[in-house]
């Protein structure tokens, strides 16, 4: 699958329609006027744009989901460490925990998590 990228205010919008979601193109406009001050015309261009990139379906004025917001911040993710770390995780790893110490129940979180990714 392609990357998608998303700017900052594709990102808070895309975040509102997760929250929502499934959720109508009039809720969406009420949603974006009150959230971020944007007039219809500009919920719509946005809209179209999330959907253009394949994130969400318009189907008849309901909007709903394509990809997860899980699902969209791992592919992220993924992405990140193969463009960063040439996919290695370890290398990510250890970037990270050389700047930030991490704190008992994160190392446990961690160690559960790979336990949890090696079954």
């Amino acid at each position: 699958m392609a990357e998608i990228q998303l700017g900052t205010v594709e990102s808070c919008f895309a975040d509102l329609i997760w929250e929502k979601e499934p959720v109508t193109t009039g809720e969406l406009v009420k949603l974006a006027s009150d959230a971020f001050s944007w007039k219809r015309t500009t919920t719509y261009t946005v809209l179209r744009r999330l959907c253009d990139k394949g994130l969400f379906q318009n189907n008849k004025g309901t909007v709903t989901a394509l990809l997860s917001r899980d699902e969209f911040y791992a592919r992220q993710s993924r992405e990140y460490v193969d463009q960063t770390f040439a996919g290695s995780l370890p290398a990510f790893l250890a970037a990270f925990t050389s700047q930030k110490k991490l704190s008992p129940e994160e190392i446990a979180e961690i160690r559960d998590l790979i336990d949890r990714a090696g079954e």
